[in-house]
C-alpha cells in the first residue's frame, strides 16, 4: 500500500470552507460529469458512528454514497489495460468537518483487491502538524500551493479560478500574492490529506498505484484554486442552502450523465 500525505494551505476561516468544500464538490461533481461518465449519487443521510476514528469519541455528520465512472480521466495505458468494469469507482463518504473519510473500491472488477482511502482534517494552524491523522510514520508529506500553475495542466488553466488574480467582493480577501502564507493578509487554514491506495495485481501493483498518486497534486489544486476563487458564489449561502445547492445538482448530473458529451479533466501527462 502507498501512501501519501498532502498539506494544502487555504485563505479560508474554518467554518468557511465547511460550506465551501460542500459547494465545491456539488458544482465540480456537475462539471465532471457527461457523456456516460461522471458522477451519480445513490444516497444521503446523517449518521452517527463510534468507530469512525479508532480512540475518538462518536462523530456524527453525512453519509454519501456515489458512483464514479472515470475511464477518460485515467492513464491512456491503463485505458488499455483493464476491462470497462475497472472504471467503476464506488465512493463512499463520511462528512463529520472538520474530519471527513472517503473510501473507494471497485467490487465489480477489483473487489477486494482495490482500496483508496482518503483521510482529511482541516485546522487553523501552520501546517506544521506532525501526525494529525495518525499515519505511517515513513509517509511522503506533500505541501501544495494553490498558487503553484505548475500542480494543473495547461488545459485546466482559467483565470477565474487563479488565486493570483482572485479577489472576492463578499469577504474583500483576495489576491494571493507570492509566498501568502508567510506575509497572509488573509485567514489560514491547512487541509491535510493522507492518501493510502492498494491496488493489489502482480506486475501493477507499483505503476498503478504512482499512477493514481501522481494524480493527486492536479486534483487537489484544481479543485481547491476553484473553491477559493467561487468564494463570491457561496460565502453568502446558509448550510441550509448549500444542501438545497448539492440536491439540485444532483439532479442535473443525473440528467448530464445521459447526454452524449463528456466534459472535465481528462488524463494528461505532465511535460
Amino acid at each position: 500500500m502507498l501512501v501519501k500525505e498532502y498539506r494544502i494551505a487555504l485563505p479560508l476561516e474554518l467554518e468557511e470552507y465547511n460550506r465551501g468544500l460542500l459547494y465545491g464538490v456539488a458544482e465540480a461533481s456537475k462539471n465532471e460529469t457527461g457523456g456516460g461518465e461522471g458522477v451519480e449519487l445513490v444516497e444521503q443521510y446523517d449518521f452517527t458512528d463510534e468507530t469512525l476514528v479508532p480512540g475518538q469519541p462518536p462523530m456524527s455528520g453525512t453519509f454519501t454514497h456515489k458512483i464514479y465512472r472515470i475511464k477518460s480521466k485515467c492513464p491512456w495505458m491503463i485505458q488499455k489495460l483493464l476491462h470497462e468494469d475497472a472504471f467503476e469507482i464506488h465512493e463512499e463518504s463520511w462528512n463529520a468537518y472538520p474530519y471527513c473519510k472517503t473510501i473507494c473500491t471497485n467490487p465489480k472488477y477489483m473487489k477486494d483487491n482495490f482500496y483508496l482511502c482518503i483521510e482529511s482534517i482541516h485546522l487553523e494552524d501552520d501546517g506544521d502538524v506532525e501526525n494529525p491523522l495518525n499515519g505511517p510514520p515513513k509517509r511522503d508529506i506533500v505541501y501544495l500551493d494553490i498558487c503553484d500553475d505548475a500542480l494543473i495542466h495547461k488545459n485546466d488553466y482559467d483565470k477565474n479560478t487563479d488565486p493570483k488574480l482572485w479577489h472576492s467582493e463578499a469577504a474583500n480577501r483576495g489576491p494571493l500574492e507570492r509566498d501568502w502564507t508567510e506575509n497572509r493578509k488573509t485567514p489560514l487554514i491547512y487541509a491535510y490529506k493522507m492518501v493510502s491506495i492498494k491496488f493489489k495485481w502482480k506486475g501493477l501493483q507499483k505503476m498503478i498505484e504512482k499512477a493514481v498518486q501522481k494524480a493527486y497534486p492536479r486534483l487537489f489544486a484544481k479543485f481547491n484554486r476553484e473553491c477559493v476563487c467561487w468564494m463570491d458564489q457561496w460565502h453568502n449561502m446558509s448550510m441550509e442552502s448549500i444542501l438545497e445547492f448539492e440536491q439540485k445538482l444532483a439532479k442535473e448530473c443525473e440528467e448530464q450523465m445521459k447526454d452524449n458529451r463528456k466534459r472535465g479533466m481528462t488524463y494528461h501527462e505532465h511535460t
